[in-house]
Protein backbone atom coordinates (compact mmCIF):
# COMPACT_ATOMS: atom_id res chain seq x y z
CA UNK A 1 0.00 0.00 0.00
CA UNK A 2 0.97 3.86 -0.64
CA UNK A 3 2.20 5.02 2.49
CA UNK A 4 0.01 8.31 3.84
CA UNK A 5 2.09 11.44 2.92
CA UNK A 6 2.13 14.12 5.48
CA UNK A 7 3.72 17.90 4.06
CA UNK A 8 5.02 19.84 6.93
CA UNK A 9 6.10 23.40 5.77
CA UNK A 10 7.50 25.36 8.58
CA UNK A 11 8.87 28.84 8.50
CA UNK A 12 12.46 29.31 7.24
CA UNK A 13 14.02 29.54 10.46
CA UNK A 14 15.39 26.89 12.65
CA UNK A 15 12.85 27.51 15.71
CA UNK A 16 9.73 26.69 13.76
CA UNK A 17 12.04 23.92 11.28
CA UNK A 18 13.28 21.64 15.15
CA UNK A 19 9.54 21.98 16.49
CA UNK A 20 7.91 20.70 13.32
CA UNK A 21 10.98 17.75 13.27
CA UNK A 22 10.10 16.28 16.70
CA UNK A 23 6.70 15.38 15.59
CA UNK A 24 7.79 14.62 12.13
CA UNK A 25 9.86 11.86 13.42
CA UNK A 26 7.56 10.29 14.77
CA UNK A 27 4.68 10.23 12.43
CA UNK A 28 7.80 8.60 10.12
CA UNK A 29 8.50 5.95 12.62
CA UNK A 30 4.89 5.28 12.58
CA UNK A 31 5.41 4.34 8.72
CA UNK A 32 4.31 7.83 7.00
CA UNK A 33 5.85 9.57 4.75
CA UNK A 34 6.87 12.61 5.60
CA UNK A 35 8.10 15.36 3.35
CA UNK A 36 9.35 19.02 4.32
CA UNK A 37 8.61 21.96 2.16
CA UNK A 38 11.60 23.94 2.44
CA UNK A 39 13.82 27.14 1.00
CA UNK A 40 15.94 25.91 -1.02
CA UNK A 41 18.72 27.58 1.08
CA UNK A 42 17.91 24.81 3.43
CA UNK A 43 18.23 22.10 0.81
CA UNK A 44 19.74 19.28 2.49
CA UNK A 45 18.94 20.46 5.92
CA UNK A 46 15.83 17.83 5.95
CA UNK A 47 17.23 15.31 3.86
CA UNK A 48 20.70 14.56 6.44
CA UNK A 49 18.38 13.99 9.30
CA UNK A 50 16.56 11.04 6.75
CA UNK A 51 13.44 13.40 5.30
CA UNK A 52 12.40 14.09 1.95
CA UNK A 53 12.33 17.78 0.95
CA UNK A 54 10.27 19.47 -1.91
CA UNK A 55 11.95 22.67 -2.51
CA UNK A 56 10.94 26.42 -3.00
CA UNK A 57 11.92 30.12 -3.04
CA UNK A 58 9.93 32.77 -1.18
CA UNK A 59 11.53 35.39 -2.88
CA UNK A 60 13.71 36.06 -6.70
CA UNK A 61 16.86 33.98 -6.33
CA UNK A 62 20.05 36.05 -5.06
CA UNK A 63 22.92 36.64 -7.17
CA UNK A 64 25.09 34.65 -4.85
CA UNK A 65 24.61 31.21 -3.37
CA UNK A 66 23.14 31.61 -0.08
CA UNK A 67 23.45 29.43 3.55
CA UNK A 68 20.20 28.06 5.58
CA UNK A 69 17.94 30.89 6.83
CA UNK A 70 20.71 33.14 5.26
CA UNK A 71 17.75 36.05 4.06
CA UNK A 72 16.74 36.15 7.44
CA UNK A 73 20.40 36.62 9.20
CA UNK A 74 20.91 39.23 6.78
CA UNK A 75 17.53 41.04 8.14
CA UNK A 76 18.34 40.65 11.76
CA UNK A 77 21.57 41.97 11.13
CA UNK A 78 20.86 44.69 9.07
CA UNK A 79 16.99 45.64 11.58
CA UNK A 80 19.39 45.09 14.86
CA UNK A 81 19.22 48.63 15.72
CA UNK A 82 15.72 49.09 15.80
CA UNK A 83 15.91 46.43 19.01
CA UNK A 84 16.76 48.58 21.51
CA UNK A 85 13.62 50.56 21.15
CA UNK A 86 10.92 50.06 23.32
CA UNK A 87 8.72 47.58 21.73
CA UNK A 88 6.01 50.04 21.10
CA UNK A 89 8.34 51.83 18.53
CA UNK A 90 9.22 48.99 17.21
CA UNK A 91 5.80 48.32 15.68
CA UNK A 92 6.17 51.27 12.96
CA UNK A 93 10.43 50.47 12.24
CA UNK A 94 10.42 46.71 12.73
CA UNK A 95 7.66 44.78 12.97
CA UNK A 96 5.48 46.16 10.29
CA UNK A 97 8.19 45.40 8.12
CA UNK A 98 9.03 42.06 8.89
CA UNK A 99 4.97 41.38 8.59
CA UNK A 100 5.23 42.84 5.11
CA UNK A 101 8.41 40.57 4.00
CA UNK A 102 6.55 37.54 5.58
CA UNK A 103 3.60 38.26 3.54
CA UNK A 104 5.97 39.40 0.36
CA UNK A 105 6.61 35.95 0.40
CA UNK A 106 3.36 34.21 0.73
CA UNK A 107 2.37 35.89 -3.10
CA UNK A 108 5.50 34.81 -4.35
CA UNK A 109 5.63 31.44 -3.39
CA UNK A 110 1.71 30.84 -4.02
CA UNK A 111 2.13 28.95 -7.72
CA UNK A 112 5.09 26.71 -6.85
CA UNK A 113 3.60 25.52 -3.31
CA UNK A 114 0.35 24.57 -4.90
CA UNK A 115 2.47 22.46 -7.76
CA UNK A 116 3.99 20.87 -5.13
CA UNK A 117 0.83 19.91 -3.01
CA UNK A 118 -0.80 18.51 -6.30
CA UNK A 119 2.58 16.86 -7.28
CA UNK A 120 2.81 14.99 -3.12
CA UNK A 121 -1.23 14.88 -2.79
CA UNK A 122 -0.62 14.51 0.92
CA UNK A 123 -3.57 13.75 3.46
CA UNK A 124 -2.18 16.54 5.21
CA UNK A 125 -0.36 19.63 5.45
CA UNK A 126 1.32 20.90 8.85
CA UNK A 127 2.25 24.08 8.86
CA UNK A 128 3.97 26.29 11.25
CA UNK A 129 4.21 29.75 9.82
CA UNK A 130 2.45 33.20 10.94
CA UNK A 131 1.31 34.36 8.02
CA UNK A 132 -1.00 32.66 5.38
CA UNK A 133 -0.56 31.14 2.57
CA UNK A 134 -3.17 30.55 0.21
CA UNK A 135 -1.99 27.13 -1.78
CA UNK A 136 -2.36 25.62 2.46
CA UNK A 137 -5.89 27.02 2.73
CA UNK A 138 -6.94 26.62 -0.20
CA UNK A 139 -5.88 22.85 -1.28
CA UNK A 140 -8.48 21.39 -0.32
CA UNK A 141 -6.04 19.11 2.40
CA UNK A 142 -6.72 18.83 5.52
CA UNK A 143 -4.65 21.04 7.15
CA UNK A 144 -2.91 22.14 10.51
CA UNK A 145 -2.31 24.60 11.86
CA UNK A 146 0.79 24.92 14.50
CA UNK A 147 1.65 27.78 16.94
CA UNK A 148 5.13 27.74 17.94
CA UNK A 149 4.99 31.51 19.11
CA UNK A 150 4.27 32.52 22.68
CA UNK A 151 0.20 31.83 22.83
CA UNK A 152 -0.60 35.52 23.19
CA UNK A 153 -0.60 35.51 19.54
CA UNK A 154 -4.06 33.84 19.68
CA UNK A 155 -5.32 37.07 21.00
CA UNK A 156 -7.52 37.40 23.76
CA UNK A 157 -8.83 41.23 25.27
CA UNK A 158 -7.73 39.89 28.63
CA UNK A 159 -4.48 39.32 28.12
CA UNK A 160 -1.33 41.84 27.21
CA UNK A 161 -1.02 42.85 23.67
CA UNK A 162 1.17 40.62 21.87
CA UNK A 163 4.60 41.71 20.89
CA UNK A 164 4.81 44.16 23.75
CA UNK A 165 6.06 42.22 26.69
CA UNK A 166 3.49 43.98 29.36
CA UNK A 167 2.91 42.38 32.12
CA UNK A 168 -0.14 40.29 32.77
CA UNK A 169 -1.31 42.25 35.81
CA UNK A 170 -0.83 45.30 34.82
CA UNK A 171 -3.16 46.90 32.23
CA UNK A 172 -0.93 49.80 31.87
CA UNK A 173 0.00 51.04 28.16
CA UNK A 174 -2.06 47.74 26.88
CA UNK A 175 -5.00 50.07 24.71
CA UNK A 176 -2.10 52.70 23.20
CA UNK A 177 0.28 49.23 22.19
CA UNK A 178 -2.89 47.64 20.90
CA UNK A 179 -3.89 51.39 18.96
CA UNK A 180 0.03 51.66 17.68
CA UNK A 181 -0.28 48.59 16.14
CA UNK A 182 -3.61 49.19 14.38
CA UNK A 183 -2.24 52.47 12.64
CA UNK A 184 0.66 50.71 11.97
CA UNK A 185 -0.78 47.61 10.51
CA UNK A 186 -4.25 47.68 8.95
CA UNK A 187 -3.49 48.87 5.27
CA UNK A 188 -1.04 46.49 5.01
CA UNK A 189 -3.33 43.90 6.83
CA UNK A 190 -6.20 45.10 4.30
CA UNK A 191 -3.91 44.63 1.01
CA UNK A 192 -3.00 41.25 2.09
CA UNK A 193 -6.86 39.97 2.73
CA UNK A 194 -7.60 41.59 -0.90
CA UNK A 195 -4.71 38.99 -1.98
CA UNK A 196 -5.88 36.10 -0.30
CA UNK A 197 -9.76 36.25 -1.21
CA UNK A 198 -8.33 36.90 -4.58
CA UNK A 199 -6.53 33.59 -4.25
CA UNK A 200 -9.82 31.68 -3.51
CA UNK A 201 -9.32 31.81 0.34
CA UNK A 202 -11.93 32.83 2.94
CA UNK A 203 -11.43 36.73 4.51
CA UNK A 204 -9.00 36.87 7.52
CA UNK A 205 -10.18 38.57 10.52
CA UNK A 206 -9.15 42.26 10.82
CA UNK A 207 -5.44 42.76 12.00
CA UNK A 208 -4.94 38.65 11.94
CA UNK A 209 -2.61 37.37 8.99
CA UNK A 210 -3.52 33.59 9.08
CA UNK A 211 -6.27 31.83 9.40
CA UNK A 212 -7.42 29.74 12.35
CA UNK A 213 -7.81 25.85 10.71
CA UNK A 214 -11.25 24.34 10.70
CA UNK A 215 -9.23 20.76 10.84
CA UNK A 216 -7.22 21.50 13.52
CA UNK A 217 -4.65 23.90 15.53
CA UNK A 218 -1.62 23.05 17.96
CA UNK A 219 0.28 25.34 20.15
CA UNK A 220 2.74 25.20 21.98
CA UNK A 221 3.23 26.07 26.02
CA UNK A 222 2.96 24.08 29.13
CA UNK A 223 -0.32 24.75 31.17
CA UNK A 224 1.71 25.40 34.42
CA UNK A 225 3.34 28.82 32.37
CA UNK A 226 0.43 29.37 29.88
CA UNK A 227 -2.06 32.17 30.49
CA UNK A 228 -5.91 32.65 31.69
CA UNK A 229 -7.99 32.97 29.11
CA UNK A 230 -11.20 34.80 29.24
CA UNK A 231 -11.93 34.07 25.46
CA UNK A 232 -12.01 29.82 25.63
CA UNK A 233 -10.10 28.67 22.33
CA UNK A 234 -12.33 26.44 20.10
CA UNK A 235 -12.58 22.39 20.13
CA UNK A 236 -10.62 22.39 17.38
CA UNK A 237 -7.51 23.85 19.50
CA UNK A 238 -4.66 21.82 20.97
CA UNK A 239 -2.23 22.69 23.60
CA UNK A 240 0.75 20.67 23.14
CA UNK A 241 2.78 22.18 26.66
CA UNK A 242 6.18 20.48 24.28
CA UNK A 243 7.96 19.87 21.82
CA UNK A 244 11.10 18.34 22.29
CA UNK A 245 12.70 16.39 19.17
CA UNK A 246 14.49 13.42 19.90
CA UNK A 247 16.73 13.36 17.00
CA UNK A 248 19.98 14.99 18.17
CA UNK A 249 22.92 13.32 19.08
CA UNK A 250 24.54 12.64 22.36
CA UNK A 251 26.28 15.39 23.84
CA UNK A 252 29.33 14.31 26.11
CA UNK A 253 30.53 17.43 27.85
CA UNK A 254 33.95 18.97 26.64
CA UNK A 255 36.60 18.92 28.85
CA UNK A 256 36.79 22.46 28.82
CA UNK A 257 33.50 22.79 30.96
CA UNK A 258 33.30 19.35 31.99
CA UNK A 259 34.83 20.18 35.37
CA UNK A 260 35.23 23.36 37.63
CA UNK A 261 33.41 25.79 40.27
CA UNK A 262 30.62 27.75 39.62
CA UNK A 263 27.77 26.82 37.27
CA UNK A 264 27.04 25.18 34.02
CA UNK A 265 25.37 27.62 31.64
CA UNK A 266 24.34 26.99 28.22
CA UNK A 267 24.50 30.73 25.97
CA UNK A 268 22.04 30.50 22.85
CA UNK A 269 20.69 33.64 21.43
CA UNK A 270 19.25 31.46 18.86
CA UNK A 271 20.34 31.16 15.06
CA UNK A 272 19.10 34.90 14.33
CA UNK A 273 20.20 36.68 17.89
CA UNK A 274 23.38 35.30 18.02
CA UNK A 275 24.32 37.37 14.58
CA UNK A 276 24.73 40.15 17.10
CA UNK A 277 28.07 39.94 17.30
CA UNK A 278 28.95 42.95 19.97
CA UNK A 279 26.18 41.28 22.34
CA UNK A 280 27.18 37.95 22.24
CA UNK A 281 31.08 38.92 22.51
CA UNK A 282 29.54 41.40 26.07
CA UNK A 283 27.78 38.40 27.09
CA UNK A 284 31.23 35.82 26.47
CA UNK A 285 33.73 38.59 28.29
CA UNK A 286 31.45 38.80 31.11
CA UNK A 287 31.03 35.08 31.59
CA UNK A 288 34.77 34.71 31.05
CA UNK A 289 35.62 36.58 34.23
CA UNK A 290 33.14 34.53 36.13
CA UNK A 291 33.78 31.57 38.12
CA UNK A 292 31.00 29.67 36.24
CA UNK A 293 31.67 27.43 32.83
CA UNK A 294 29.61 27.74 30.05
CA UNK A 295 28.71 26.15 26.40
CA UNK A 296 27.88 28.91 23.67
CA UNK A 297 25.78 28.01 20.72
CA UNK A 298 28.19 30.76 18.54
CA UNK A 299 25.57 30.47 15.80
CA UNK A 300 26.34 32.06 11.96
CA UNK A 301 28.79 34.54 13.20
CA UNK A 302 31.01 32.04 14.98
CA UNK A 303 34.06 32.81 13.20
CA UNK A 304 33.88 36.44 14.96
CA UNK A 305 33.41 35.30 18.57
CA UNK A 306 36.25 34.46 20.99
CA UNK A 307 35.73 32.51 23.87
CA UNK A 308 37.77 32.63 26.94
CA UNK A 309 39.38 29.55 28.79
CA UNK A 310 35.88 28.36 30.75
CA UNK A 311 33.85 27.67 28.08
CA UNK A 312 33.38 25.59 24.71
CA UNK A 313 31.44 26.36 21.82
CA UNK A 314 30.56 26.05 18.02
CA UNK A 315 27.96 27.52 15.34
CA UNK A 316 25.59 24.82 16.04
CA UNK A 317 25.43 22.45 19.04
CA UNK A 318 22.59 19.88 20.32
CA UNK A 319 20.58 21.84 22.17
CA UNK A 320 17.99 19.61 23.16
CA UNK A 321 21.15 17.27 24.59
CA UNK A 322 23.17 19.72 26.02
CA UNK A 323 19.95 21.00 28.04
CA UNK A 324 19.45 18.77 30.67
CA UNK A 325 23.34 19.14 31.30
CA UNK A 326 23.39 22.43 32.37
CA UNK A 327 22.38 23.99 35.40
CA UNK A 328 20.75 27.15 33.69
CA UNK A 329 20.40 29.17 30.34
CA UNK A 330 20.86 32.45 29.20
CA UNK A 331 18.40 32.91 26.20
CA UNK A 332 17.22 35.26 23.70
CA UNK A 333 13.53 33.82 24.50
CA UNK A 334 12.72 31.88 21.64
CA UNK A 335 9.38 29.70 22.12
CA UNK A 336 11.20 26.88 20.98
CA UNK A 337 14.05 26.93 23.14
CA UNK A 338 11.97 28.38 26.22
CA UNK A 339 9.44 25.51 26.29
CA UNK A 340 12.82 22.77 26.11
CA UNK A 341 14.29 24.77 28.73
CA UNK A 342 10.90 24.15 30.87
CA UNK A 343 10.48 20.54 29.21
CA UNK A 344 14.40 19.78 31.12
CA UNK A 345 13.44 22.17 34.52
CA UNK A 346 16.42 24.10 33.28
CA UNK A 347 15.59 28.23 34.74
CA UNK A 348 16.73 31.05 32.31
CA UNK A 349 18.11 34.45 31.89
CA UNK A 350 15.98 36.18 29.06
CA UNK A 351 17.18 39.09 27.17
CA UNK A 352 14.62 39.53 24.20
CA UNK A 353 15.82 40.93 20.76
CA UNK A 354 12.05 40.71 18.98
CA UNK A 355 8.90 39.37 18.11
CA UNK A 356 7.61 37.29 20.77
CA UNK A 357 10.68 37.33 22.97
CA UNK A 358 9.56 39.68 24.83
CA UNK A 359 6.37 38.34 25.72
CA UNK A 360 8.28 34.87 27.06
CA UNK A 361 10.44 36.97 28.85
CA UNK A 362 7.97 38.72 30.96
CA UNK A 363 5.64 35.57 31.40
CA UNK A 364 8.59 33.30 32.95
CA UNK A 365 10.12 36.55 34.81
CA UNK A 366 6.72 37.16 36.06
CA UNK A 367 6.28 33.60 36.75
CA UNK A 368 9.29 33.05 38.72
CA UNK A 369 11.13 30.61 36.67
CA UNK A 370 13.32 33.31 34.76
CA UNK A 371 14.92 36.71 35.28
CA UNK A 372 13.90 39.03 32.33
CA UNK A 373 16.90 41.50 32.24
CA UNK A 374 17.24 44.22 29.49
CA UNK A 375 19.24 43.29 26.10
CA UNK A 376 21.25 46.16 25.45
CA UNK A 377 21.25 47.94 29.23
CA UNK A 378 22.23 45.69 31.64
CA UNK A 379 25.52 45.51 33.15
CA UNK A 380 28.21 42.91 34.52
CA UNK A 381 26.66 43.25 38.09
CA UNK A 382 22.82 42.41 36.99
CA UNK A 383 23.80 39.01 34.83
CA UNK A 384 25.85 37.74 37.70
CA UNK A 385 23.10 38.60 40.51
CA UNK A 386 20.49 36.97 38.03
CA UNK A 387 22.43 33.97 37.64
CA UNK A 388 23.21 33.52 41.95
CA UNK A 389 19.81 34.29 42.68
CA UNK A 390 18.43 31.62 40.12
CA UNK A 391 20.87 29.41 41.45
CA UNK A 392 19.64 30.43 45.11
CA UNK A 393 15.81 30.22 44.17
CA UNK A 394 14.57 27.25 46.05
CA UNK A 395 10.91 27.34 45.18
CA UNK A 396 11.45 27.63 41.17
CA UNK A 397 13.98 24.64 42.26
CA UNK A 398 11.11 23.01 43.70
CA UNK A 399 8.49 23.88 40.81
CA UNK A 400 10.39 23.04 37.72
CA UNK A 401 12.10 19.65 38.27
CA UNK A 402 8.05 18.85 38.63
CA UNK A 403 7.31 20.57 35.88
CA UNK A 404 9.75 18.61 33.75
CA UNK A 405 8.55 15.22 34.77
CA UNK A 406 5.27 15.64 34.08
CA UNK A 407 6.71 16.81 30.33
CA UNK A 408 8.98 14.19 29.53
CA UNK A 409 6.24 11.44 30.77
CA UNK A 410 3.62 13.45 28.68
CA UNK A 411 5.61 14.07 25.18
CA UNK A 412 4.28 16.42 23.28
CA UNK A 413 5.76 15.12 19.89
CA UNK A 414 3.80 11.85 20.35
CA UNK A 415 0.32 13.90 20.94
CA UNK A 416 0.81 15.84 18.52
CA UNK A 417 1.40 13.22 15.89
CA UNK A 418 -1.41 11.45 17.48
CA UNK A 419 -3.97 14.58 16.34
CA UNK A 420 -2.14 14.79 12.96
CA UNK A 421 -2.17 11.37 12.34
CA UNK A 422 -6.45 11.22 12.89
CA UNK A 423 -7.00 14.06 10.70
CA UNK A 424 -4.69 12.57 7.42
CA UNK A 425 -6.32 9.31 8.53
CA UNK A 426 -10.12 10.59 8.64
CA UNK A 427 -10.05 13.60 6.72
CA UNK A 428 -11.93 14.81 9.76
CA UNK A 429 -10.96 17.09 12.85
Amino acid sequence: MTQPVVAFFPEGAFGPTNNCVGIADVLRQRGLRVVFVVEESFAGTLERRGFEEALMRLQPPPATEEVPGQFWKDFIRDTAPEFRKPTIEQLATFMQPTWQALMDGSRYVDDRLRQIFGELRPAAIVEDNVVTFPAVVGSGVPWVRIVSCNPLEIRDPSLPPPYSGYPSEDRLGWDEFREEYRRTHLDMWADFNEFVAARGCPPLPELEFIHESTDLNLYVYPEEVDYRRTVPLGRRWHRIDSCVRSTEPPFELPHEVAEGDGALIYLSLGSLGSADVELMQRLIDILGKSPHRTIVGMGPQHDLLRLADNMWGREFVPQPSILPQVDLVITHGGNNTVTECLHHGRPMILLPLFWDQYDNAQRMDELGVGVRLSTYRFDEDDLLHAIDHLRADTDAGTRLPALSARLRADPGTVRAADLIEQVAATGRP
